[in-house]
């Protein structure tokens, strides 16, 4: 009798598959109050948050209200920040993409006015202001392409901070294990060729299995390439 394959007992959501999102920071995103006046603050704390990338930074409104946001390059400590139409042009600073000159880099971009950022979160990920258009502004994403958003959209100034954060190697694969296991991801992952035919469908001498499998296919089958359009290298 065969027992469930990897895929299926990570569907489950045991605590061994589940991310450790009670050790997550609030959310960083802009508040909804501050969309339409300027509002003075300063940064009390830079953190890590075993669910990001990059670094938040802790920052204290003028009127005594904290909040946390993706932290820029160059951002430190006792740095003002501030947020709002009518903000100076300094890094770390959110102004609406209207008010943006074209040729700067921006992250967290808004999708939708007031939403507190959906875009370029990304440690070392940075958008280009292209263009501006009426109440529209043309940015250009780390991927090359060219998104159309509101100019009422905000933005932060500057580089996502964290950018070098893969230049130091893991050292050794505790490291790794505990890296991916505060995202709920698993390591380290076996080949499933090597495994035995009971534990996958790739495994033991199944060597003739194709890789691809249909769309409709049962939860535990469906591994490989699925419903793929075609296989193999183009020519």
């Amino acid at each position: 009798m065969g027992k469930r394959i990897v895929s299926q007992h990570r569907g489950h959501g045991g605590p061994t598959y589940r991310a450790n999102s009670h050790n997550y920071l609030p959310a960083a995103k802009y508040s909804a109050k501050n969309k339409a006046i300027k509002v003075d603050g300063v940064v009390i704390d830079i953190k890590h948050d075993v669910g990001k990338n990059a670094p938040v930074a802790l920052v204290k409104f003028e009127n005594d209200e904290k909040q946390h946001m993706i932290a820029s390059e160059g951002l430190s400590v006792g740095k003002d920040v501030s947020v709002g139409v009518g903000s100076n042009f300094d890094y770390g600073n959110v102004l609406p993409l209207g008010d943006i000159p074209e040729g700067t880099p921006v992250f967290n971009l808004e999708n939708v006015p007031g939403d507190g950022g959906k875009f370029v979160r990304s440690s070392g990920m940075s958008a280009t202001v292209s263009s501006h258009s009426g109440t529209t502004t043309v940015v250009k994403l780390p991927s090359k392409s060219f998104k159309t958003l509101n100019s009422f959209c905000r933005a932060t100034i500057g580089v996502v901070a964290g950018g070098e954060r893969k230049m130091k190697p893991f050292g050794k694969a505790g490291n790794k294990f505990h890296n991916r296991k505060a995202r709920g991801k698993l390591y380290p992952i076996t080949s499933k060729t090597a495994m035995n035919a009971v534990d996958h469908v790739f495994g033991g001498d199944n060597k003739g299995v194709p890789t691809t499998t249909s769309r409709h296919a049962s939860p535990g089958a469906k591994v490989g390439s699925i419903a793929a359009r075609r296989t193999g290298k183009k020519r």
